[in-house]
């Protein structure tokens, strides 16, 4: 049977928005093991940063119009998101995960996230779905499950890893080509450009991932 997964996307680049390695990866990944993709992004605005200087512009732009670029024009806004129709959700990593999707990127493990994002997560954890998380990501999967103790993975910086604990989780160390997963909540995370350096490591971990994900789903 097709898997339908549910990809959280947060704008177009890296430095404001969604990675676009990361999520590139995870969707061909995705399309590679056959399983349908809805993608979904918050109806909002954000500052854009210029990703050759980066200096901010003072421009603003929504993240909605923006992650669009990445899957084609294929999106939905993530307050039509419903855990019923999913399998399970992926959530690709970039700065815009820290400040788009959430405020970490200020706020640390004091944050709050985007309350359609947070109530999906909430949801397909309650309905014993998988989730996989991607590079700064795991700091929503902390804050949204923390109650339940998510072992997570940001890869080792040890400030990060610190704040994902505060905010309830376990972390555990992980190079770019792997990945962790804890079986009881569900979660999988891999670290990609968080250590990086370069493309082919960070699509290893994240084939993994997407793999391990849709083997629970």
């Amino acid at each position: 049977m097709t898997k339908t997964i549910g990809v959280i996307l947060s704008g177009c680049g890296f430095m404001d928005g969604a990675e676009i390695h990361e999520s590139v990866c995870t969707l061909l990944a995705l399309d590679e093991a056959q399983a349908k993709v809805r993608c979904f992004a918050p109806n909002t605005s954000f500052d854009v940063i210029d990703h050759r200087t980066g200096e901010a512009t003072g421009e603003r732009r929504n993240a909605l119009e923006e992650s669009a670029r990445i899957c084609r024009g294929e999106i939905q806004d993530i307050a039509e998101a419903k855990a019923a129709d999913l399998d399970a959700v992926i959530l690709p990593g970039g700065f815009g995960a820290a400040k788009v999707l959430s405020d970490f990127a200020t706020q640390g493990a004091e944050c709050d996230i985007d309350p359609n994002v947070s109530q999906l997560l909430c949801d397909i954890h309650a309905a014993g779905k998988p989730i996989g998380a991607i590079c700064i990501a795991p700091a929503l999967v902390a804050r949204a499950l923390g109650k339940h103790t998510p072992t997570l993975t940001i890869g080792n910086d040890e400030g990060t890893a610190q704040a994902l604990e505060q905010m309830g989780c376990k972390h555990d160390v992980c190079p770019t080509d792997a990945f962790v997963i804890d079986q009881e909540n569900r979660i999988v995370s891999t670290p990609a450009y968080m250590l990086g350096p370069t493309i082919a490591p960070v699509h290893k971990g994240i084939q993994q991932t997407v793999n391990a994900v849709l083997a629970m789903a």
